[in-house]
């Protein structure tokens, strides 16, 4: 397989393995090739080796291309991860070289030397260990792991887990999860867990390390896909407090030599607990017996990278190819994992006896007059607030980051832009005067261009001066932000009031004694095809930070999302959701492919694309567009059935590289003549398209 962003480069290439390289050449090895085009040459691993008589290739009869080089003796594509980029890529229609770009981690020689020696001492001690076995043990006692009879039959599937005791759920859900390829969706328990006096970690958190401590103690490794490091870290300290020690983390925040050394420990062939971000789902782990996703709705488990495979997909296949059991665990779950429980491929898992949270909604209000205080933070807030102060600190919820992220024109209330660039204004502290978030520009004698009004409104306000009023009407209480800029972990139990955007919640010392969810209608107010589902799943994950029996307020939100809070059913808006979206053709419901170039060139892949189905795939898609899209492209979107998602991918893929191998006659290869770039830009699922 070759390193190249050439999609018509994307396949197995043959060379032949010089007698010098005989010894170091193994699937799985970096090596160079020779591309004979101007002499280069190529990065890329071998995939597999086969015996070929001196003909050649098969339906090859010249010569083949010697090896110039093995680059690294050490195997670190190894044939599951290989076959797992390799099938999803082909779903996505992508390169199978960009999904091993993000498995495999660069190399680094020292510390690939280190673990050379390590796994050589440790093999020389295992061999004199088993010198020494064999020399006094004569019992003749046959190998466990061979097969035993004359029919050839293989090894039976591996047994269930022993008991496997889940704090806060049942025996029976614990004896399913136990089972040989059990695939769940696990509803997390909405309150923290008290480890010891110093750690307090989500419920969550524990389940997770419960369930993982028990495949390890099997013998088989474990992966958790988590979105970002505060998850990590939480379940690290919960791993280590159920007695697991052999962690290893893929974390894209840590030094690349590091992540490399850990990914090489990952390769040694004992069973380990695997945690990290999205990418750690390719982890090169042997025996895999648990794969576990924590909030798959989270943006961050979505790879931004082509070819854009979630780490949901990437778990669900992994699955299928190793066998392994599968768990999705959220406090609110997303539309992909309600369509696979309704489906019946996925079990739900629910605390027992059920956990209920106490979610305090409150009605709908127009702050459009009201003073700011009173129209973000009701009465029976306040109140709540004031006495939960009394035993520790209260959570405060909020949309945006900064002081006032956005201004508005008191008279017209229209947004307020830089007369120098046009830019949004903003305010970044309580003593700074209005400037442009652009150009830095200070609004000096500023003048609305709509009414020409001189004077600004907040219409937007931050965690900084939510900080500030709360400051003001709590005074003596201490007040924290974590955001973006701010980063907070953990608070301690002492009564202190936490101010967060979304995703950035501290976690507290026994929990939060009460969590206020403000701007729940601003929040709501984006424009997204899944502003209900990340809406309920930020408010869901924000409440299950909270000690038991406190009290959560959700401000200025009612209907169906403030009830399902308020009763902690996030499964029947889950539900809900899809049923709309399987009646309007839209995802989880039917999968999408973006096609994205000059008119021409979408246009012939639609009319291609048309005369490569057959009638039966026509019928189970449709075509919207094309319409305009950025810099003079243009854009249509393809939707279809799960069931034609194979044949559609390739044919797709068939279409970027004839449209990539394009050229132009021999008449325009004179001199100085470059081939034109590509002007067609496939992408499967893209859910940015509903933003």
């Amino acid at each position: 397989m070759l390193e190249s962003p050439l999609p018509q480069l994307d396949r197995l290439f043959d060379y032949r393995v010089p007698e010098a390289l005989a010894v170091d050449a193994a699937p799985g090895v970096r090596v160079k090739v020779p591309l004979r085009s101007a002499g280069r040459s190529a990065r890329g691993y071998i995939v597999e080796l086969e015996e070929r008589g001196e003909e050649g290739a098969a339906g090859y009869e010249g010569a083949l291309s010697d090896l110039d080089e093995v680059v690294s003796p050490v195997p670190v594509l190894t044939p599951e991860v290989w076959a797992l980029a390799r099938r999803l890529a082909d779903r996505a229609a992508g390169s199978a070289c960009d999904i091993v770009r993000l498995a495999v981690p660069p190399r680094f020689v020292r510390v690939e030397k280190q673990f050379v020696a390590r796994q050589a001492a440790e093999a020389e001690s295992a061999a004199e260990a088993g010198t020494t076995a064999g020399s006094t043990d004569s019992t003749g006692t046959t190998d466990p792991t061979e097969t035993t009879g004359s029919t050839g039959s293989t090894a039976p599937a591996d047994p269930a887990l022993p008991a496997v005791a889940l704090s806060g759920y049942s025996a029976s859900d614990a004896a399913h999860l136990a089972e040989p390829g059990a695939r769940a969706a696990i509803a997390a328990v909405a309150t923290v867990a008290v480890l010891d006096e110093q750690t307090t970690v989500g419920h969550w958190a524990l389940t997770v390390a419960e369930l993982a401590a028990a495949v390890h103690r099997a013998g088989e490794s474990v992966i958790v896909a988590l979105p970002d490091y505060r998850d990590q870290e939480e379940l690290e300290a919960a791993l280590a407090h159920v007695g697991v020690d052999d962690v290893v983390r893929l974390d894209a925040r840590q030094a690349r030599t590091e992540r490399y050394a850990h990914f090489l420990t990952a390769l040694d062939g004992r069973p380990h607990v695997v945690i990290g971000n999205r990418s750690s789902i390719y982890a090169p782990v042997s025996h895999l017996g648990q794969i576990v996703v924590w909030d798959d709705g989270d943006a961050l488990q979505s790879e931004p990278l082509a070819p854009y495979v979630h780490v949901r997909d990437a778990a669900l296949v992994r699955q299928e190819q190793s066998g392994a059991r599968l768990a999705f665990v959220s406090h609110s779950r997303s539309t992909e994992v309600q369509r696979l429980v309704e489906l019946g491929f996925l079990h739900a898992v629910a605390p027992t006896p059920r956990y209920l949270p106490r979610v305090v909604p409150t009605a709908e209000q127009d702050d459009a007059d009201a003073p700011q205080n009173a129209a973000r933070i009701p009465s029976a807030a306040w109140a709540v607030a004031r006495k939960a102060l009394e035993e520790g600190p209260v959570l405060v919820q909020v949309a945006r980051p900064g002081y006032a992220p956005v201004l508005a024109c008191t008279t017209c209330r229209a947004p307020a832009s830089c007369t120098v660039c046009g830019g949004p204004l903003k305010v970044a502290g309580a003593r700074e005067r209005p400037s442009c978030s652009l150009c830095g520009a200070i609004a000096a004698n500023w003048s609305c261009s709509h009414c020409h009004g001189t004077t600004f409104r907040f219409a937007s306000i931050g965690a900084g001066r939510t900080a500030d009023e709360l400051g003001r009407a709590f005074p003596g209480t201490r007040v924290i932000v974590s955001d973006g800029e701010h980063h907070v972990l953990t608070v301690d139990a002492r009564p202190a009031l936490v101010v967060a955007t979304r995703g950035a919640e501290p976690r507290a010392s026994g929990g939060y004694r009460a969590v206020l969810l403000l701007d729940g209608p601003r929040m709501l107010a984006r424009e997204s095809l899944r502003v209900a589902e990340d809406c309920l799943r930020w408010w869901s994950n924000a409440i299950a930070l909270s000690a038991p029996r406190a009290t959560s307020v959700l401000v200025g939100v009612g209907g169906e999302l403030a009830r399902s809070l308020a009763t902690w059913q996030q499964e029947q808006v889950a539900a809900s959701e899809l049923a709309d979206r399987r009646a309007l053709r839209f995802p989880p419901a039917v999968r999408l492919a973006t096609i994205t170039g000059t008119t021409d060139a979408v246009n012939a892949t639609l009319t291609d694309l048309k005369a490569l189905l057959t009638e039966a795939e026509w019928a189970k898609m449709d075509t919207l567009g094309p319409v305009p899209a950025d810099e003079g492209t243009v854009r249509a979107i393809v939707r279809f059935d799960y069931s034609i998602g194979s044949p559609l991918a390739r044919h797709l893929r068939a279409l970027v590289v004839k449209n990539a191998t394009t050229r132009r006659s021999k008449a325009g290869r004179a001199a100085g003549y470059r081939p034109p770039p590509p002007t067609l830009r496939v992408r499967l699922d893209d859910s940015e398209i509903m933003e």
